[in-house]
C-alpha cells in the first residue's frame, strides 16, 4: 500500500478537495484492507476485493483510491443506509469486515487538536494521527454475493415488458410472469415527464 500522504494527494485530486471526511474514508480502507491483510490493492491483489459502501459523502470518494474499487469495474457497491461505514469483502479467502466510524471519534479530535481554526481543520488534523480503533468500530461479517455480483460477470440480457429497456445483471423483476425491470415493477426513483 502507498502512504497516507501519497493516498490524500491522490483523493484530494479524485474528490477536489481534501478535507476530514477523505482522510477518514483513507484510513477507513487502509484500516479494512490491513484486518484482512490484503497489502497490494493496486497490483497482485487486485481483484480480490468488493467493496460494500454505505453513504454518498466525502469517505467514499476516498475509499477507492486506496481499494482500486470502482462502480464500472462491479467491485464497489453502494447501499443508501447514511452510515459512514464501509464492508471489505475478500473474495479469494472468503472473509468480510465492516467498519464504521464511531461518534466518539469527533470529541477526541476536539481535545487532540483543540487549536484548530474549525471542526473540518480540528477533524483532519486528529483523523491523520488517531489510531484506527479510536476512529473505527470493526466487525467481522458474512456477505453473500451471487455470481452477478462478482466483476466480470456475464449474463443473460433480460427486456422489460413495459418499457422495451436492457437488464443486466440479474436486475430483473418477475410479476405475474412478466418480465419487468425495477422501475416498471415501481421502484422507480424519477417520473416520467
Amino acid at each position: 500500500m502507498r502512504s497516507l500522504a501519497e493516498y490524500e494527494t491522490l483523493s484530494s485530486a479524485a474528490h477536489g478537495h481534501l478535507c476530514a471526511g477523505q482522510i477518514l474514508g483513507l484510513r477507513m480502507a487502509m484500516h479494512g484492507l490491513d484486518l484482512l491483510g490484503i497489502e497490494d490493492p493496486e497490483g497482485t491483489d487486485r481483484k480480490r476485493l468488493v467493496t460494500f459502501v454505505e453513504i454518498d459523502r466525502c469517505a467514499t470518494d476516498a475509499i477507492p483510491v486506496v481499494t482500486g474499487c470502482r462502480l464500472g469495474k462491479r467491485a464497489l457497491k453502494f447501499k443508501d443506509f447514511g452510515k459512514v461505514a464501509a464492508t471489505f469483502c475478500d473474495l479469494r479467502d472468503g472473509k468480510s469486515v465492516r467498519l464504521v466510524a464511531r461518534e466518539s471519534a469527533r470529541a477526541r479530535a476536539k481535545e487532540l487538536v483543540p487549536q484548530a481554526a474549525n471542526s473540518n481543520e480540528q477533524q483532519t488534523a486528529a483523523y491523520r494521527i488517531m489510531q484506527p480503533e479510536e476512529l473505527f468500530d470493526h466487525q467481522w461479517v458474512k456477505v453473500e454475493l451471487g455470481p452477478e455480483e462478482f466483476p466480470g460477470y456475464k449474463g443473460a440480457r433480460h427486456t422489460c415488458a413495459t418499457c422495451g429497456e436492457g437488464i443486466n445483471f440479474e436486475r430483473q423483476v418477475i410479476q405475474a410472469g412478466v418480465t419487468l425491470c425495477k422501475s416498471c415493477a415501481g421502484e422507480r426513483y424519477y417520473t416520467p415527464l
